[in-house]
């Protein structure tokens, strides 16, 4: 007899609702100066956002209120992969956007079939493990993932998207590590990984400059090292307390688009330290609740899902704090649930939906 369903997590619930209003009140304040001289309508991007953010709640309530072991179907999972893989080759048919092809537009809308992937590679990862048991210690098993998650993401490295196409090996890296693979079999991952990742770095001129301009920002200020130094300024300007909300001056001109990759530096200008303090703690929580969700749960498949959300969301987050914080170099992540982004932020909310799904079946 399955057992009923409990209330979901309401401590992890509760999370994702104050990183959301959290999210949106930021980037209004992060988007208002640029949206009244471009768009003379200083609520462009926050009122864009409150429509993604109440779609996501739609989607969020929706996939916390389903079976999520009704996804552990190889057919449905392999549909769901070819609709992502072709989304993925369509980009590059499509004209670009600022020199890349990331998005796919249909009228007003911008999709990015990156987002998708991500949520797919998650799904696919959890019922291959669970399905293929104890044998996935096999290197061919492995390799068999690799394979998959690989050719994903040596798509979006071709957008180019490096930081998307990173998190998904790392996502994947993380699930089979928890799916039961070899010790020696992942620290040769770990350094396949790192040769790999240093070959990318420096094999396109703009990479390699945001390279150096890690090493050294003020060596060229206004060029290799200007994002990084101007996100250096904001948190330094914030102090303890911020200068108040809404009252940062980076967000003027001086952090390009600081709605999106650099928002926690705006976030640390006008909060402080005592903001990203206390929104780093909310991501720890949330992570928290994700690895209990994943060590409760009985079930193979739904632990791995578990687990796989779970990373996906401590990778990128992290990422994005390092990059704010000039702890790595400059590369275009989003901070989920507080950068502005549609199909970024539908996403993340059906992947926690899912979680709050998972956390009704635990233990």
């Amino acid at each position: 007899m399955e057992k009923k369903k409990k209330p979901f997590d309401f401590p992890l619930f509760l999370v994702i609702i104050i990183l959301l209003c959290i999210g949106i009140t930021m980037v209004f304040s992060a988007s208002m100066y640029e949206d009244f001289f471009y768009y003379h309508d200083k609520f462009y991007h926050f009122k864009k956002q409150l429509v993604w953010s109440a779609i996501g709640m739609f989607v969020l309530l929706f996939t916390a209120n389903i079976d999520y072991k009704k996804l552990k179907n190889r057919k449905l999972v392999g549909f769901g992969m070819l609709i992502t893989l072709i989304c993925l080759i369509v980009v590059f048919m499509l004209p670009d956007v600022k020199d890349v092809h990331r998005w796919i537009v249909i009228g007003g809308l911008r999709f990015q079939p990156s987002e998708l992937a991500k949520f797919m590679i998650i799904i696919y990862v959890a019922e291959y493990i669970s399905r293929k048991g104890s044998s996935i210690s096999e290197w061919k098993k492995i390799f068999s993932v690799l394979l998959v998650s690989g050719v994903f993401a040596g798509l979006i490295l071709k957008e180019p998207n490096m930081s998307n196409a990173v998190i998904i090996m790392a996502t994947t890296f993380c699930m089979l590590f928890v799916g039961g693979a070899k010790m020696q079999h992942l620290i040769a991952l770990l350094a396949l990984g790192f040769c790999g990742g240093t070959y990318f770095a420096f094999s396109e001129d703009y990479r390699k400059k945001r390279v150096f301009g890690f090493l050294d920002p003020f060596k060229d200020p206004l060029d290799k090292g200007y994002q990084a130094i101007q996100s250096l300024y904001a948190l330094g300007v914030g102090n303890i307390f911020g200068v108040g909300l809404g009252k940062s001056r980076q967000k003027g001109y001086y952090i390009p688009e600081a709605q999106n990759d650099f928002i926690f530096a705006i976030l640390g200008e006008e909060l402080g330290f005592i903001g990203t303090f206390f929104v780093i703690v909310l991501f720890a929580v949330l992570v928290w609740r994700g690895m209990k969700i994943a060590l409760n749960c009985k079930d193979r498949f739904g632990a791995l899902l578990a687990t796989g959300i779970t990373s996906l969301i401590a990778v990128q987050s992290s990422i994005n704090f390092l990059v704010v914080a000039s702890f790595m170099p400059v590369t275009g992540v989003t901070l989920p649930l507080i950068s502005y982004g549609g199909s970024s932020l539908v996403f993340t909310m059906a992947e926690l939906g899912l979680l709050l799904s998972i956390s009704r079946y635990s233990e």
